[in-house]
């Protein structure tokens, strides 16, 4: 056994490598649960979305390193078992105190930044969960490797084999639990796809501005904004783009598989003024909030003689 020494080394270092990754992702699992399942007032959307990315993340590194985690460590305690008392097993002690050294310092950094998010201001009970899952899951690796390095699991292999299945029934219940909290993947790429149709509709308004500042009119249609070039279409199985000239100014319509997402606060008017001619604007015209299925955003082109500036505040127009 002494001549893999070294390979049993490396099996022993790369257990404890997808340990540490298998923890610091089932934190940030669990952490960003928490952050979905008690709201903040003080959080805007993008904190949302980013405690849902994190859930992701959470999802496919576990799904990854911690079966690996747990067939290497099987592996390691199986050569232990038969080879007791060698070199492998001084090398494997250094290892696992070394773990139980670094582990200590990530611990009591987590626990200052839980603690720091809450002097910050966050809620009281995400305070209190996310102290309570960094203490109990950290708590446990430290007593599994505390127990390793005296040699406990050695000559209790059962005990091993219920304690890493306990261990995987609280991954498999924060996997599932986590998906019950993201969109799955078809709900992904629709939400994607609205995303990039209001992208379009935004690269044709666009060009409806640069229109009307050098003609001081609409255009009577999209294919006039895009001579020898192609006009963006509507993804795959959508109903298409449509543009329409109406009595207060233009609409443009796609159809939306979900409702607007990130609520537009920061609406304003859109100068489109021909140059030493009539002052002209679009009210409403950086509003891009949706409804799900047909939708128009409906945008009122106002004028003004140039001594009198349109200040009005927008207000969504729906249809």
């Amino acid at each position: 056994m002494e001549n893999n020494t070294a390979k049993h080394f490396v099996l022993q270092l790369g257990s404890l490598i997808t340990l540490y990754l298998s923890i610091a992702f089932l934190l940030v699992l669990l952490f960003n649960i928490i952050n979905l399942l008690y709201p903040d007032a003080m959080e805007a959307y993008y904190q949302i979305e980013s405690s849902r990315d994190g859930v992701r993340w959470g999802i496919a590194m576990l799904l990854v390193f911690f079966p690996t985690y747990l067939i290497l460590t099987r592996k390691v305690n199986q050569i232990r078992r038969q080879d007791v008392g060698s070199a492998y097993s001084g090398f494997t002690k250094w290892l696992v105190y070394l773990f139980l050294l670094v582990g200590g310092g990530v611990l009591l950094g987590d626990l200052v930044a839980v603690i720091l998010a809450f002097l910050n201001g966050e809620i009281t009970t995400r305070f209190i969960l996310k102290a309570g899952v960094l203490l109990l899951v950290v708590g446990a690796a430290f007593y599994y490797y505390l127990q390793d390095a005296r040699g406990y699991w050695t000559t209790r292999e059962k005990m091993s084999i219920y304690y890493a299945g306990a261990m995987s029934a609280v991954v498999f219940s924060a996997l599932v639990i986590g998906f019950n909290h993201i969109e799955t993947p078809a709900q992904v790429r629709e939400m994607k796809l609205d995303e990039t149709q209001v992208s379009d509709l935004q690269n044709i308004q666009f060009r409806i501005e640069d229109y009307a500042r050098a003609n001081n009119a609409l255009p009577a249609t999209i294919e006039e904004l895009y001579v020898g070039v192609e006009a963006p279409i509507a993804p795959e199985n959508r109903e298409a783009y449509s543009y329409k000239i109406t009595e207060k100014g233009f609409e443009l319509c796609a159809t939306f598989a979900y409702p607007s997402q990130n609520p537009d606060m920061y609406a304003y008017p859109v100068d489109i003024s021909a140059e030493l001619t009539k002052e002209m604007y679009i009210k409403g015209g950086n509003n891009w909030d949706h409804k799900e299925g047909r939708y128009c955003f409906e945008r009122v082109v106002t004028e003004n003689d140039n001594n009198s500036v349109n200040t009005e505040v927008p207000t969504k127009i729906v249809n």
